[in-house]
């Protein structure tokens, strides 16, 4: 097949890129690098190409995608710290550019997988999170939950295109993937506590620390979008991905300063030093699976140590 992947040269989009490699199929990566990198796709080769482009570039995303056989939109604004930094242009990719995206693929009747978030549940009390669960977003003033709002209107265009123009669409919720490739640059926990503890450099932990919350290996939820793909019984349907083992951020700072070997101390940052105005965290984020498990078989196998370790690895190496 040739496979179109947005945002390939990020985090989850080059471990797409190198698991279709590997099966023999040509894979065209659009990414305007503004969070991916090249580096990204050191182990990508034979069959793939790289074009540097936005998707709110609506001539050259219906070109690709009138080329290919399998489109998987993981390209948008994401990271904490991206969004409150950047709010405009966040809000005009992630809904703009994804509309872009989506009304190609309805338009030449391709398969395509889009990559949404469990920021869609917002701060909802209700635990662990269903697919129907409703979502509870803060204050419009607390401009983090612009990207919850964003990817909400989405997944609407994603159910109103696949309704009104017969969209082979499947919609994936992301819970807190995390593996090698992931920077701490934009706010992910687990590589920026990992560098810190590799570095024997203090660990700073936002808020009180009792915050919880779930990690799955990048394999993992690699192998959930192939799966996903492949099955034509999920078109139209909305799946959480997500990992196993509840923990709280002071934990996973005391367990990665464990694996690491670090001489780390923890340090607890009040929000409103860690962040700009806008921020507002959640108490809990636990995925319930059993919807994806049903559905094509699908449950993680990767615990949080071998996350750990594979993290620490990978930074070790470079």
């Amino acid at each position: 097949m040739r496979i179109l992947i947005t945002g390939g040269a990020g985090f989850i989009g080059s471990h797409l890129a190198d698991s279709y490699l590997s099966k023999g199929d040509e894979v065209i990566l659009l990414d305007n690098l503004s969070t991916g990198a090249k580096d990204n796709l050191g182990n990508s080769r034979g069959n793939c190409k790289l074009v540097n482009g936005d998707i709110r570039n609506s001539e050259l995303v219906d070109d690709l995608v009138e080329k290919t056989d399998l489109v998987l939109h993981m390209a948008a604004a994401l990271g904490v710290s991206t969004i409150l930094d950047s709010p405009l242009e966040s809000i005009s990719t992630n809904i703009h550019g994804s509309e872009i995206v989506m009304m190609a693929a309805a338009k030449h009747g391709k398969r395509i997988i889009i990559a949404s978030t469990s920021e869609i549940y917002g701060k909802n009390p209700k635990q662990p999170l269903g697919e129907l669960d409703d979502r509870v977003i803060g204050s419009p003033q607390n401009i983090r939950w612009t990207y919850s709002d964003a990817k909400a209107i989405e997944e609407a265009t994603a159910t109103v295109l696949h309704q009104s123009k017969g969209l082979k669409v499947t919609t994936i919720r992301f819970f807190n993937t995390v593996g090698p490739r992931q920077t701490g640059q934009y706010g992910m926990v687990v590589p920026r506590f990992v560098q810190s503890a590799i570095r024997n450099e203090d660990i700073k932990v936002y808020g009180d620390g009792n915050q919880t919350r779930v990690f799955c290996h990048v394999s993992d939820a690699i192998s959930a979008v192939i799966r996903l793909a492949e099955t034509e019984s999920t078109i139209g349907e909305v799946y959480n991905v997500g990992g196993i083992g509840e923990i709280s951020i002071n934990e996973l700072a005391g367990k990665i300063t464990s694996i690491t070997k670090s001489k780390s101390n923890i340090r607890h940052i009040p929000y409103d030093q860690a962040y700009p105005f806008g921020f507002e965290d959640m108490q809990r984020r636990v995925p319930d699976t059993s919807k994806i498990q049903s559905a094509v078989d699908w449950k993680p196998v990767k615990l949080l140590e071998d996350i750990i370790q594979d993290v620490s690895d990978y930074f070790n190496s470079k």
